[in-house]
C-alpha cells in the first residue's frame, strides 16, 4: 500500500526507540519497573478547546486529534518529541471521534457533529472524501480489513460507509442507547455497547444479531478489541472495566480500581496493559493477564480518551478543560505519558 512513506529519517529513529521498548517482554515486575523510569508525560498544544478523541496511526508515526474545534491536528512523532505536522479543516461541527484505517498509515476517518463522516489523507494533507450522513455523528470505527467505516450518531443509528466507493451501503436503527461500536479482528462480527449494560454482537455484513452478552449492571460506555485478537474489554457507567475471551464470550476478570463511569479504554501493542480512565483523577494501567495494577499516570481533569502507541508503551490522552477562566492555557492539550524520565 502507501507503508513506502516509513522510509524517511524520523521512521528509523522511532524504531530505535522502539526496540527498547519491545525489549520488555518479561513479567508484571518488569512492566513496573520499566514506568518507574518512563513516566514523564510531555504536553502539547493541539486545539484552541476541548479535545474529544486521540489516536496513533498504525505505523505509529503520527499522532492525531480531534476536537470541539472542529478541527484535526495531526503530529509526527520524532525520537521523544512530538511535532505538530499540520491542521485539517473542514468539518462544521465538533469532532467528536476519528479513528485511523488499521493498515494504512495515510489515512484517518473523523465523525462529526456537522452530519458527515470525512476521510482525509495525510500525504496530501487534504480531505479525501466527505460522506453526508442523518444525523450528529459521535462514534466511529474503521473495519480491520479496511472496507468499512461505522459510525452511529444520536439518534442510535449505525451507517455503514464502503471505502472503496464513499458510498452508505447499510443503515440500522437501534432501539436503544449505542454508545460505541467496534468490529473483531475478522471484521466479520460487529459489537455494539448499549446503555442498558449490553453487549450486542452482529454478524457482518448482513447485521443479524448473533448474542447479547449482559456485561454490566449499569451503562456499557466503551469496547476496545486487543491488538493479539484474544481479548475485548469494555467500560462502565458502574466504574468497571471487564475483560473478555473473544472466541468463548466470556468473562475473565474485571478491573475496579477507578470510582468513576470508565470513558475510554485502550490495550498495549503487545496486549499486556489496558489503560482505562473515567472522572477520576488518574488513569489506571493494569496488566490484562492477571489485573494487577502496573502504573497510574495523576491527571488534573476527568480523561475522555486515551490510545496507546501501536508499538511502543506511549500512552496518549486528553482531559477535560480544567478551569476555563483560571486556566485558559490548558483548554486544547492533549499528553503523552511513557517518555524516559529525566
Amino acid at each position: 500500500m502507501m507503508l513506502a512513506a516509513q522510509s524517511g529519517g524520523s521512521s528509523r529513529s522511532v524504531d530505535r526507540f522502539d526496540r527498547n521498548r519491545i525489549a520488555l517482554s518479561g513479567g508484571i515486575e518488569d512492566l513496573q519497573n520499566h514506568f518507574k523510569t518512563h513516566k514523564k508525560t510531555r504536553e502539547y498544544q493541539a486545539h484552541t478547546s476541548k479535545v474529544h478523541s486521540v489516536g496513533w496511526s498504525c505505523d505509529g508515526r503520527r499522532l492525531a486529534s480531534g476536537s470541539f474545534d472542529k478541527s484535526v491536528s495531526i503530529f509526527l512523532l520524532d525520537r521523544d518529541r512530538l511535532n505538530k505536522e499540520f491542521t485539517f479543516r473542514g468539518h462544521g461541527g465538533s469532532v467528536d471521534q476519528l479513528c485511523w484505517h488499521a493498515s494504512n498509515p495515510e489515512l484517518l476517518s473523523t465523525a462529526s457533529g456537522d452530519k458527515t463522516v470525512r476521510i482525509w489523507d495525510v500525504r496530501s494533507q487534504k480531505s479525501a472524501a466527505t460522506i453526508n450522513t442523518k444525523g450528529e455523528n459521535i462514534n466511529i470505527t474503521w473495519s480491520p480489513d479496511g472496507n468499512t467505516i461505522a459510525v452511529g450518531n444520536k439518534e442510535d443509528l449505525v451507517t455503514f460507509i464502503d471505502t472503496r466507493t464513499h458510498k452508505i451501503k447499510a443503515e440500522e436503527q437501534f432501539k436503544f442507547e449505542v454508545n460505541e461500536i467496534s468490529w473483531n479482528k475478522q471484521s466479520n462480527l460487529f459489537f455494539l455497547t448499549n446503555g442498558q449494560g449490553c453487549i450486542h454482537i452482529l454478524s457482518y455484513p448482513d447485521l443479524q444479531l448473533q448474542h447479547i452478552l449482559q456485561a454490566h449492571p449499569g451503562t456499557c460506555i466503551c469496547i476496545e478489541f486487543d491488538p493479539t485478537g484474544r481479548y475485548f474489554a469494555t467500560g462502565s457507567a458502574d466504574a468497571l472495566v471487564s475483560l473478555w475471551d473473544v472466541s468463548e464470550l466470556v468473562c475473565l476478570r474485571t478491573f475496579s480500581r477507578l470510582e468513576w463511569p470508565v470513558r475510554t479504554i485502550s490495550f498495549s501493542h503487545d496486549g499486556k496493559l489496558l489503560a482505562s480512565a473515567s472522572e477520576d483523577l488518574v488513569i489506571d494501567i493494569g496488566a490484562v493477564e492477571t489485573g494487577e495494577k502496573v502504573a497510574d499516570v495523576p491527571v488534573e481533569a476527568a480523561t475522555f480518551t486515551v490510545a496507546w502507541h501501536p508499538r511502543l508503551y506511549l500512552l496518549a490522552y486528553a482531559c477535560d478543560d480544567k478551569d476555563k477562566y483560571d486556566r485558559k492555557s490548558d483548554a486544547g492539550s492533549l499528553k503523552v505519558f511513557g517518555f524516559q524520565s529525566d
